[in-house]
């Protein structure tokens, strides 16, 4: 990718690039790293960054992100505590009339229920007893189930719908009908979303958004800018679009100054684990079937060719073994790299086709803690393989840490902790085999980089202390002493010297 607009002269003082290494200062130029050198160096009329003993290292990049719909969830009612689909709608209840205030009227929108432990299931009535005549829109955790109320039917017109319940590829018909705040407000959401995750180290992120994220990212750079790198992926409906444009992924964004790249091709094979559509080998415990195939292997396969026939790399969603395995053979049928995303369960076979196909594994480490008690449930005696890290690094497999956000916060440093420590509570870890080392998992939450090297790139970040020796349940809440793009500080604690 092109560089942005960079400092002319950047100087970290006082920072380590080894554990346990000297105190060193580090020289940002022309967007790269000139030197590392003891520390004592002189500013020579260099913009100076304190880094106050702490640790440098390689930017964050979060692999995978929904930037709109996380900017939105930040607004919404959290339905996270959520025990049931009546608790839920009572949680709904309580917020009317202080929740209309995300810019969407009088539509109450709620975010992070999941119900595949509820002992009821979500239904219109239910909201409607709770709220009557309102018009409600929830959406579960993973983005994949969304629950509307009669009223919000009939905004969409789905007022005939049997439960107001719809998921998948319905689910994400029905969030692009729904009222939306205007374009200007859902901009500057976004953009107050990339200063925040500067200030946990992000310096990239792989947008994710089922829109022409190339248009959004464009025009949201006319009115701000962004504290992060975007690859911006190419969604389905917009491949035609993306191919006439000659967009390619890794090239960048023309007057984008280097902030802004083509990302990769976004398809679905399957559904998800909470709503049961994840498309496994086995069926679910009393459910009706194996989960739900999105897009047939030979309409996989023939998308897939035509996107990486024009330069733009496929990124295929699968989240159950039997999805992943569909993913697999297309991938070799067609012959190109790519990414898996997720990745959740794998059969053992599989797990070595990653490497062999030059294959990135994109995972969101976050859900293992999340989904365990799902997992335990509907994958009962295969949760060995699944979230399956240790397996995948030790067949040679390129691992990148994403965060999924909304479905976990957009903070890397969850999703390292819990690829480190399988657990996000006081729960004992949940298959610790698959745990990972945290130098391992600090280079697939940095795009593959391991440390910072003289001649790199300038996406920084400063810890307040080193992640490789502080106890791993400590990761979650390490202190970011400061943030660096191309050089220039976009997050600072408590200001720069």
């Amino acid at each position: 990718m092109a560089e942005p607009a960079h400092a002319a002269h950047t100087l970290v003082r006082e920072v380590r690039v080894e554990p346990d290494g000297p105190m060193c200062d580090v020289r940002l130029s022309g967007g790269r790293v000139a030197s590392i050198r003891p520390a004592g160096e002189p500013a020579d009329g260099a913009r100076v960054v304190d880094g106050r003993g702490g640790t440098l290292l390689p930017g964050l990049v979060d692999a995978h992100a929904h930037m709109a719909q996380w900017a939105a969830a930040r607004r919404r009612v959290s339905l996270a505590a959520a025990g049931s689909a009546a608790e839920a709608a009572g949680l709904v209840a309580a917020a009317v009339g202080t929740a209309a205030g995300d810019g969407r009227g009088p539509v109450v929108f709620g975010a992070h229920f999941s119900d595949g432990l509820w002992p009821d299931r979500p239904h219109k009535d239910l909201l409607e007893r709770a709220v009557p005549g309102h018009p409600v829109a929830l959406f579960s955790n993973d983005l994949h189930a969304c629950w509307l109320s009669p009223a919000a039917l009939a905004l969409v017109g789905r007022g005939d719908h049997p439960t107001g319940v719809f998921v998948d590829t319905e689910c994400m018909e029905i969030t692009a009908a729904l009222p939306q705040a205007s374009t200007e407000t859902q901009d500057r959401w976004v953009l107050d979303a990339t200063h925040e995750a500067a200030a946990r180290g992000v310096t990239g992120v792989i947008d994710f958004e089922y829109t022409d994220t190339v248009v959004d990212w464009t025009r949201r750079l006319a009115a701000g800018t962004p504290s992060v790198r975007v690859a911006c992926t190419v969604a389905r409906p917009v491949l035609d679009a993306a191919i006439e444009r000659g967009h390619r992924t890794g090239d960048p964004v023309a007057g984008s100054a280097g902030l802004l790249e083509v990302g990769p091709f976004k398809l679905f094979v399957d559904g998800s684990l909470n709503t049961r559509t994840a498309y496994c080998h086995d069926p679910y415990p009393g459910e009706d079937g194996t989960g739900q195939l999105v897009t047939a292997p030979e309409e996989l396969v023939a998308l897939m060719r035509r996107a990486a026939g024009h330069g733009v790399l496929p990124a295929v969603h699968a989240i159950g073994d039997l999805a992943a395995a569909i993913a697999l053979d297309a991938f070799a049928e067609v012959g190109c790299r790519g990414r898996i995303e997720h990745a959740q369960l794998l059969s053992p076979g599989d797990v070595r086709r990653f490497a062999e196909l030059g294959v990135t594994a994109g995972v969101q480490p976050a859900h293992a803690p999340d989904d365990r008690d799902v997992a335990d449930r509907y994958w009962a005696g295969r949760t060995g393989r699944a979230f399956a890290y240790a397996a995948l690094l030790a067949a040679g497999a390129r691992l990148e840490i994403g965060s999924d956000a909304p479905v976990s916060p957009l903070d890397p440093w969850r999703g390292i902790a819990a690829a480190v420590t399988r657990t996000a509570d006081e729960r004992p870890p949940w298959h610790a085999e698959q745990a990972i080392p945290v130098e391992a998992a600090l280079a697939a939450a940095s795009a593959g980089r391991d440390r910072v090297r003289a001649g790199d790139r300038a996406d920084l970040v400063v810890t307040g202390a080193d992640p490789r020796r502080v106890p791993p349940a400590e990761l979650p809440h390490l202190p970011i002493v400061a943030t660096l793009l191309a050089g220039r500080p976009t997050y600072v604690a408590d200001g720069w010297s």
